[in-house]
């Protein structure tokens, strides 16, 4: 018990004091604790060789934004949309960047993993046909008695049929060349054929390199024509989802925030991505970033409702756009495909 005033005041501070050194003493533990946590390790599959489309994701991971997330994120690349698709079903990634059509015929198959994305990149896919106008074509309309070049595994073409019927051109009058994916700039700039499918921001891109004229390319995207198909998107492996939501919600976030930087820091996205490519040309892949940014990202939905979710109706029609080259054991919704519970707040996803 203190005795007198002057020493009462002297025991208050004291025990103040000592109250002020537990807590900070308390809060530097849990500092540390935190500091000392490890992070979550992450599998991520990139369907094909780094190029433009992987910039958000390269800007997140350079940018720690997946480490504030607690998460450490590897990655590996796959041979194709079938290839990552079945590596998240199978437990070997835990996350992939996949082309959302290609689950959609994954998901139509009776005994499918129920693998579903939960963040849309392109809000429209890149699909397109790229075509030559001293070849005569300058509207899809044109397209017809012409020479169209088909890649091997090209994604594009699969959903071709759709967009013919839905623009009136019967598919028997257009003549096809199956060739390979090398070859497919080189041929149509030498002539060989009238026209090529593929990615506008990838095919385009690569005729203009190779000398042919910018006003000689008519570049027929699908989205132009009707196709109501969603592109890019982050798959996740289910019981990862289950076991791990928190982690998928920062993941998620994270590729928002690598997004973000990407569209405010385009030469900043072009030289990561170059420099992890094997003889990458950054004017090459800037330009690519640059119009995979306004064509497939950045697009009116977006502008409107935010990044990373879908429109349910139009993911609904698209559905029916890929069953007409494409037989269901059952037919999958939109449901079946796309989960929005790992998605933030609409404040979280706006973007300009």
């Amino acid at each position: 018990m203190c005795a007198s005033p002057t020493i009462a005041v002297r025991c208050i501070s004291a025990l103040l004091t000592g109250l002020l050194g537990l807590a900070c003493l308390g809060a530097g533990e849990a500092r540390a604790q935190g500091s000392t946590r490890q992070p979550i390790p992450i599998q991520f599959s990139f369907d094909r060789p780094i190029d433009a489309a992987a910039a958000p994701f390269v800007l997140a991971s350079v940018s720690g934004l997946f480490g504030s997330e607690g998460l450490a994120v590897t990655t590996n690349i796959a041979s194709g949309s079938p290839d990552a698709i079945a590596r998240v079903a199978a437990g070997a990634s835990d996350f992939a960047l996949a082309d959302i059509n290609e689950l959609i015929r994954f998901r139509g198959k009776s005994d499918a993993p129920r693998v579903r994305a939960v963040f849309v990149l392109f809000n429209q896919s890149p699909y397109a046909i790229i075509a030559r106008k001293s070849r005569g074509i300058h509207a899809l309309s044109d397209i017809e008695g012409k020479m169209l070049g088909v890649a091997e595994g090209d994604l594009s073409v699969r959903l071709w049929p759709a967009l013919a019927r839905r623009n009136g051109i019967k598919i028997g009058n257009v003549r096809e060349s199956k060739i390979s994916a090398a070859v497919r700039e080189p041929m149509l700039s030498a002539g060989q054929v009238d026209a090529v499918t593929g990615f506008s921001y990838l095919s385009a891109v690569n005729l203009r390199d190779r000398g042919v004229p910018a006003d000689d390319l008519a570049v027929l995207r699908y989205a132009d024509y009707g196709c109501e198909a969603y592109g890019f998107a982050v798959i996740v492996n289910p019981a990862f989802a289950a076991s791990r939501p928190e982690a998928v919600k920062g993941f998620v976030r994270a590729v928002i925030a690598g997004t973000h930087l990407t569209i405010k820091q385009p030469g900043r996205a072009a030289d990561e991505v170059v420099s992890r490519m094997d003889g990458g040309s950054r004017d090459l892949e800037l330009e690519r970033l640059r119009t995979l940014i306004s064509d497939n990202i950045l697009t009116g939905e977006v502008k409107r409702n935010g990044i990373g979710g879908v429109d349910p109706a139009r993911l609904d029609r698209s559905i029916d756009q890929v069953a007409e080259d494409f037989k269901f054991d059952k037919r999958p919704s939109p449901a079946d495909i796309f989960d929005d519970s790992f998605l933030p707040p609409l404040d979280g996803r706006l973007i300009n």
